[in-house]
């Protein structure tokens, strides 16, 4: 245990990028190690060509000015050193006119912690691993690279490639899907815990106090979310950049919910109308409940499918989904479209007053839904877009957004509207040459060993053959 070693006995020219990680370590920069030597790979030689502008600037953009100015001193005092030579010893020459040279490290970094059956198993805190040696002659058997704060970061924050942004879309999409399930289970709960409309009359509220019931209104608004759904749908379809779209998509839709489960839950208001048969429904089982949140989940909760809740009023879900629709639409399709945008936005607000007008729910639900939904969409799209300079000025931005940071992190930022066909011909074609091309040798094959015996066992055939004889 705490076995002292020399890790660096080198010129500094010479230095590995790991050196150079070593050397942050011992200077008392064990905070910027992993930024010099895992994300921008810095070398002995690349240490020794920075300066106080490339600190400060990015890609480096080190925050804190005093260590600038302390590893600027420091990067100076090796460049200084190296220029007088270098020989690997102590940092005190045999030379007293020399300048002080402090590029022995000798810090525990090394510690032997377990020793048997011939083996010895060390951890190396500078480099986070632990590695099993053979006690005689010091092989590496085995080692384990260990995953610090400072990895996992430049493993997020690392540029987007396609199989990473396949898993982010996955992960998204999982996350709405059980966000979802979530929010239907606590519906059937929230309907078990209606308030009685005979004890608990509707509230007043001003807008639907003056304005008359409408029968059909709210069939109407799921109507007006279908066709904002079908043209969402063709857009996302064609958009070059489709992938990055629906992670945005699922993530926005899955926490805009999960606070709609929180809303519904800790209160429950009246029901907003008397037109309405409410009444507190009563479960035998979980299964029961279980079996109820699926059929509102499969459906969508709408009620042109059949599904009728009670007590989900603050905030409409109703409200929410139309909201966000408009606004996927408006952001993923050209500034130019001026129709499109216009008749999302109108049919927009018609959907909040068919809502409205049927008494489906009070009017700061819907307040409320489109104010959350609006502003969630342009606080994610914001971080979205400058997430690369939110990460590097400021660290508390990853405890903030953790969601936005996760999924954004290493993306493209603002896309650039473009569409494309989705299907390429030219790929399904070449596919589909290759198979033919690999399966060609497999066919000949089958081809020789049974089409003489096809041709013998075939009975028409053989009366040929009869014939031909009787010819002959």
């Amino acid at each position: 245990m705490g076995k002292i070693v020399q890790v660096l006995s080198k010129h500094p020219e010479e230095w590995s990028y790991m050196d150079v990680h070593c050397w942050l370590v011992d200077q008392g920069f064990s905070k910027y190690a992993e930024l010099f030597s895992q994300k921008h790979k810095i070398d002995g030689c690349t240490l020794l060509e920075l300066n106080e502008k490339d600190l400060k600037e990015p890609p480096m953009s080190i925050p804190c000015l005093g260590d600038i100015k302390k590893i600027t001193k420091a990067i100076n005092m090796l460049k200084s050193s190296s220029e007088y030579g270098y020989d690997g010893k102590d940092s005190q020459s045999s030379n007293p006119e020399d300048p002080p040279a402090n590029l022995t490290i000798s810090s525990e970094v090394k510690s032997s912690f377990a020793e048997n059956d011939g083996y010895t198993v060390e951890s190396v805190a500078a480099y986070k691993t632990i590695s099993k040696r053979d006690i005689d002659t010091d092989d590496l058997f085995e080692e384990i690279h260990l995953l610090s704060r400072e990895d996992i970061i430049r493993h997020v924050e690392s540029p987007d490639t396609h199989s990473k942004a396949i898993w982010k879309l996955i992960i998204a999409f999982l996350y709405c899907s059980l966000s979802l399930w979530v929010t239907s289970f606590v519906m059937v709960i929230v309907h078990s815990r209606v308030p009685d409309m005979k004890t608990y009359p509707p509230l007043p509220d001003l807008i639907l106090d003056n304005l008359p019931l409408i029968p059909w209104a709210f069939e109407v608004c799921e109507l007006i979310g279908v066709i904002l759904m079908s043209v969402w749908f063709i857009v996302l379809f064609f958009h070059k950049y489709r992938v990055v779209i629906m992670r945005r998509m699922f993530s926005l839709v899955g926490t805009v919910f999960l606070l709609r489960c929180v809303t519904m839950l800790i209160t429950s208001l009246s029901v907003p109308g008397h037109h309405l048969e409410c009444t507190a429904k009563k479960y035998e089982s979980l299964s029961d409940k279980l079996q109820h949140a699926f059929h509102i989940w499969s459906k969508l909760g709408m009620s042109i499918q059949g599904v009728r809740t009670c007590g989900d009023y603050m905030f409409s879900g109703h409200t929410t989904a139309i909201t966000l629709l408009n606004l996927l639409i408006t952001e993923y399709t050209p500034d130019s479209w001026y129709l499109l945008h216009t008749s999302t936005w109108v049919m927009n607000f018609f959907a909040i007053f068919f809502i409205l007008a049927g008494h489906e729910h009070y009017s700061i639900d819907v307040f409320i839904a489109f104010y959350i939904s609006s502003r969630m969409f342009l606080y994610y799209h914001a971080y979205a877009y400058n997430s690369m300079n939110l990460n590097t000025t400021d660290s508390r931005v990853r405890i903030w957004f953790p969601l936005g940071w996760f999924f954004e992190a290493g993306g493209q930022g603002r896309l650039s509207n473009e569409y494309e066909w989705p299907i390429q011909l030219g790929k399904i074609v070449l596919f589909f040459k290759k198979s033919k091309r690999s399966l060609s040798p497999i066919i000949k094959d089958i081809d020789k060993k049974f089409s003489f015996n096809d041709y013998d066992v075939n009975p028409h055939n053989k009366i040929r053959n009869r014939k031909n004889k009787v010819k002959k």
